[in-house]
């Protein structure tokens, strides 16, 4: 890790936000640590902002999305999951997407929420599309293509991600960790990192600012 507190916020985060996930259907998340309670303040700030993955993937419209390019100057919340994740991607997803309907329509156009799934085998375009509107994001990104390459860019952000697994009895095993990083407008660094246990209300809260490059 670049800093100590990156390693400090990315290991913690970790700890909280790691999910092993399995069954046949998808079924089975489960967190790999027992969180009862939610911090007081949301977002952990990095002392040096992390990259924006120069990743190009394949949109829930089947069109080539480049992701540097397409947010570029834009406040940006970036989440690795997959859609047969039976609680914590969902709740991770539909958390974000209800806290950008609260803000005003120019900022809500302004922000980006990307998902790439760490499951791309399964998550075809026209299945992430369903899920995300079912998760009330239908104005999320979602984007799929080569595992190699998705893992690539996760890992710099101190996201673990780990190839699926199938198992004996043929469930799926998918671990990954399930931070958010908050991408600002400004400089287009990723500043800030959230945990699979902020709340929609915690978003709402920090968004405002977010959208504007500030410290939530």
């Amino acid at each position: 890790m670049r800093t100590k507190i990156l390693g400090v916020a990315l290991a913690t985060a970790a700890a909280l936000a790691l999910t092993a996930c399995g069954g046949g259907d998808g079924d089975g998340d489960k967190p790999a640590a027992d969180v009862s309670t939610a911090p007081k303040k949301a977002a952990i700030t990095l002392d040096s902002p992390k990259a924006k993955p120069d990743l190009v993937l394949t949109d829930t419209g089947e069109k080539k999305y480049e992701l540097v390019k397409e947010t570029k100057g834009h406040p940006v919340l970036l989440y690795f999951g997959y859609t047969y994740c039976p609680d914590v991607c969902s709740t991770v997803v539909s958390d974000m997407a209800d806290a950008a309907k609260k803000l005003p329509e120019a900022d809500r156009k302004n922000l980006k929420i990307v998902f790439v799934t760490t499951d791309p085998a399964r998550d075809t375009p026209k299945r992430m599309r369903e899920w995300l509107d079912a998760q009330g994001g239908q104005d999320i990104v979602g984007l799929t293509g080569d595992f190699d390459t998705i893992q690539a860019a996760a890992k710099p952000l101190g996201i673990f991600v780990e190839k699926p697994k199938k198992e004996k009895d043929g469930s799926i095993t998918v671990s990954h960790g399930a931070e958010v990083v908050g991408f600002s407008p400004k400089d287009d660094g990723g500043h800030w990192i959230y945990t699979a246990e902020t709340t929609a209300a915690q978003y709402a809260k920090d968004l405002p600012k977010i959208v504007k490059g500030e410290n939530p």
